[in-house]
């Protein structure tokens, strides 16, 4: 069956590279949509849209994913990963509430909104420990604090950057990892394939230059990805773990995951199996829609 599947997108990466190249060869017809030049329309969907089987959201930027996925679902067309799930993934505090609720470990973290009462917090969990954005990725404007002076340093720069998310203080304890963390790509809670990323930085990032090799999902990781992929409404995920003695903590869940570096390090075809996935997300919509009809 030949599907119509929406790329939202704002620039081609290797990652959709990857997922064109697959959804062509299968010869299903794709739309790539370039949310820096769309429009969208709150009381109808655009005529372009009218016969989409499904959307992909790939946008780089959060605040155009959150806002692009709401219109898609208020047009009732299927959109992975879901709003819901972007609006906690995107956000590290929702993300951490809701690794913490659903009983996943995760490290001890900590919220404040001034200077003062962040100070206070880092004070409580010594040094070192971790500063981090609410929102971003790549391991940007992430900070280890080892001293009191460079905690007020960088609470200081903070403040006054001037955006009211600068002023939301997410402070983490430091885990002490054995030089590397685990990303793995899970669709619907099951692992596509997972890689280790080591540097000598304490940052891992592979965006950071990591080194990448292949990561043998053992059963106490996969458990741990299919409660976190639970927690966040499932889809197409990276799911951020580190090493804590014989056992994980998962740090992180990302919506619009990047592949490409997994993808060199493993044998799984990632592209081929995400392709796989979104045809049966297809089938099971339009069956959906054939029993309300009927």
């Amino acid at each position: 069956m030949t599907l119509q599947i929406g790329i939202l997108y704002s620039r081609i990466r290797k990652d959709e590279k990857l997922l064109l190249s697959e959804l062509r060869e299968r010869d299903h017809d794709v739309a790539k949509i370039d949310v820096r030049k769309q429009t969208f329309d709150i009381g109808e969907a655009p005529e372009e849209f009218a016969d989409l089987d499904i959307v992909v959201d790939r946008c780089l930027a959060t605040s155009r994913s959150l806002y692009a996925t709401q219109f898609f679902e208020a047009y009732g067309i299927p959109v992975v990963n879901s709003n819901e799930t972007a609006e906690i993934c995107a956000d590290k505090v929702k993300n951490s509430l809701t690794l913490e609720k659903a009983g996943v470990p995760t490290p001890a973290t900590k919220v404040a909104f001034t200077k003062e009462s962040a100070m206070e917090a880092i004070e409580e969990f010594g040094y070192p420990c971790v500063l981090k954005p609410v929102i971003g990725s790549w391991g940007r404007l992430m900070a280890k604090i080892d001293s009191r002076d460079a905690a007020e340093a960088i609470l200081e720069h903070k403040a006054t950057l001037g955006h009211y998310e600068h002023k939301v203080f997410y402070v983490q304890e430091f885990v002490e990892k054995p030089g590397r963390d685990i990303r793995v790509v899970a669709i619907d809670g099951e692992p596509v394939a997972a890689m280790v990323r080591s540097s000598d930085h304490w940052i891992t990032n592979a965006a950071k230059g990591a080194e990448t090799n292949v990561f043998e999902v053992d059963d106490e990781a996969a458990e741990l990805v299919k409660k976190a992929s639970d927690a966040v409404g499932g889809g197409l995920l990276g799911v951020d773990l580190m090493e804590t003695g014989d056992s994980y903590t998962v740090h992180e869940v990302n919506h619009t995951v990047e592949f490409k570096a997994l993808n060199d390090a493993v044998e799984t075809d990632i592209a081929g199996t995400v392709v796989d996935w979104l045809e049966e997300k297809a089938a099971e919509n339009d069956s959906q829609e054939v029993e309300v009809t009927f």
